[in-house]
């Protein structure tokens, strides 16, 4: 297979860097293709080597004649329960922001969920 196939099939999966105070460095992960990852002390730099990495395992894969994980899809919905007094809070929070329940509560995971 080309490299620029091998590079598509490789771009469908979720990779993510983050700090690891733990280990005082990035770690780049691919949790769809496979449970270790990559270090370093540059982000971008784990990102750079945590790409050529999946390219190089969905390779591997394709070589061994092995079928590749389907990459997971994200309806972009989800739902979440909690106890109502969290809510109510939620929803002055929102309020009071002047924005939907929805979009706050949004806008509030984008934050935790940044990597």
């Amino acid at each position: 297979m080309k490299h620029d196939e091998v590079k598509e099939l490789a771009g469908r999966y979720g990779k993510f860097v983050q700090w690891s105070d733990e280990d005082k460095c990035f770690i780049g992960r691919c949790p769809d293709l496979f449970s270790g990852g990559v270090h370093g002390n540059e982000e971008a730099a784990v990102y750079a080597e945590l790409c050529q990495t999946v390219e190089e395992w969905v390779q591997s894969m394709l070589n061994d004649g092995a079928d590749l994980p389907e990459a997971k899809k994200y309806s972009g919905k989800f739902v979440v329960r909690l106890d109502p007094v969290i809510h109510r809070r939620l929803a002055a929070k929102a309020k009071l922001a002047g924005e939907s329940l929805n979009a706050f509560c949004a806008k509030v995971l984008d934050k935790a969920a940044i990597l």
